[in-house]
């Protein structure tokens, strides 16, 4: 038994809620399937946070999502692709979108418990190193409160990261290796990775819906150029709090209207503006809403 099964055997008989850490291919979303696989078999209510925003398991990239877990069959790909709940974050890197990652995570953490699962496995980006890593990890730790954080890292990356959480929170910390399954991948391939989770998503039957400029968070500038808004991803608001799903724009020159494209049957009542726009085959490109809406 190595000590990636040994950590998972004590895991699952011991802990509530386990916090997987670790920069790019180092195994995160591997451990946390094992995890679940057998939390699940040994009769545990389980549920699944993903919160890498770029490398989804579960869900379209940009967003955080929640998937809850009642047999092993939950686990494979194409049941990941269905997320049970989500929270938008409007871009598929975590970089100036902390508070986005951070909300997100402990909303959907706080909706699988309401839902009744016990063991919670949150699976997170890649972003680690320098202030707004450690930032981004310290305040998932404050809000999440997990009895285990689980550090996987090469040589002693995450040495200065896990000794933040453990002066300031009484969590148990664990440091492992990566895990020993890990197939590393290429910048490209992780760029076709997101354009292919996105392209599935939109793959599904498209409803469109004219969209007044005044359903928008944040909300349009007096005198807007409403152009300015094609193809930008937008999370889908139901009114409550929570998200339906995202869509994207689509402006109609010749009509002057906005449009909403989104696999989403139930029209919103709201819409959150994302800061990436879909070119062709869904790439991302990154939108900055500060400079698209000529303000600070």
């Amino acid at each position: 038994m190595n000590e990636h099964e040994a950590l998972v055997g004590r895991a699952v008989r011991e802990k509530h809620t386990v916090l997987l850490i670790g920069g790019l291919d180092t195994g995160k979303t591997t451990l946390s399937k094992l995890l679940l696989r057998t939390a699940v078999q040994e009769g545990r209510r389980c549920a699944f946070v993903d919160a890498d925003v770029g490398q989804k398991s579960v869900g379209p990239p940009a967003t955080i999502t929640m998937r809850l877990i009642h047999t092993v069959a939950d686990l494979e790909p194409e049941a990941l692709m269905r997320a049970d709940a989500l929270s938008f974050v409007g871009s598929t890197s975590p970089e100036g979108h902390l508070l986005q990652v951070v909300t997100g995570v402990a909303n959907l953490a706080a909706r699988a418990r309401e839902a009744g699962a016990e063991f919670l496995v949150v699976d997170t980006s890649g972003l680690v190193s320098g202030i707004y890593g450690q930032i981004l990890k310290y305040h998932k730790v404050e809000m999440l409160r997990p009895d285990l954080v689980v550090g996987l890292q090469r040589g002693e990356e995450l040495q200065p990261l896990l000794g933040v959480i453990q002066r300031f929170f009484r969590t148990e910390v664990v440091p492992l290796g990566v895990h020993p399954d890990v197939v590393p991948t290429t910048v490209e391939e992780r760029a076709q990775n997101r354009e292919t989770a996105m392209a599935r998503y939109f793959a599904d039957e498209l409803h469109r819906w004219r969209v007044k400029p005044t359903v928008f968070m944040p909300a349009l500038p007096p005198l807007f150029d409403l152009a300015q808004l094609d193809r930008l991803l937008v999370g889908l608001s139901d009114g409550a709090g929570a998200y339906l799903g995202v869509g994207f724009l689509e402006y109609a020159s010749e009509e002057g209207v906005l449009r909403l494209i989104s696999p989403v049957a139930e029209g919103p009542k709201a819409l959150r503006l994302g800061s990436v726009r879909l070119e062709e085959r869904y790439r991302a490109k990154r939108v900055d809403l500060r400079n698209l809406f000529g303000s600070e």
